[in-house]
């Protein structure tokens, strides 16, 4: 019964994941363009939240992993 659970959080926890590698990705390419500091800036502050956002995610998967578990 709790086998969805389990599942969906995995599936949440593996979004989260793609969305941090995309960051750090993004972030990559930034600093291997050798830009400015202000526009190094405006890299980062406009990848800031979707990072938090895909931690977030993946820490919801991972917290509905663990629920899954313990109620199965």
């Amino acid at each position: 019964m709790f086998d969805g659970v389990i599942w969906g959080g995995a599936a949440l926890s593996v979004l989260g994941l793609i969305g941090l590698v995309w960051c750090i990705l993004k972030v990559w390419r930034a600093r291997a363009a050798g830009l400015e500091d202000a526009e190094m800036r405006a890299v980062m502050s406009r990848v800031l939240p979707l990072n938090l956002g895909a931690l977030f995610v993946s820490v919801l998967g991972l917290m509905l992993v663990i629920v899954g578990i313990f109620l199965a």
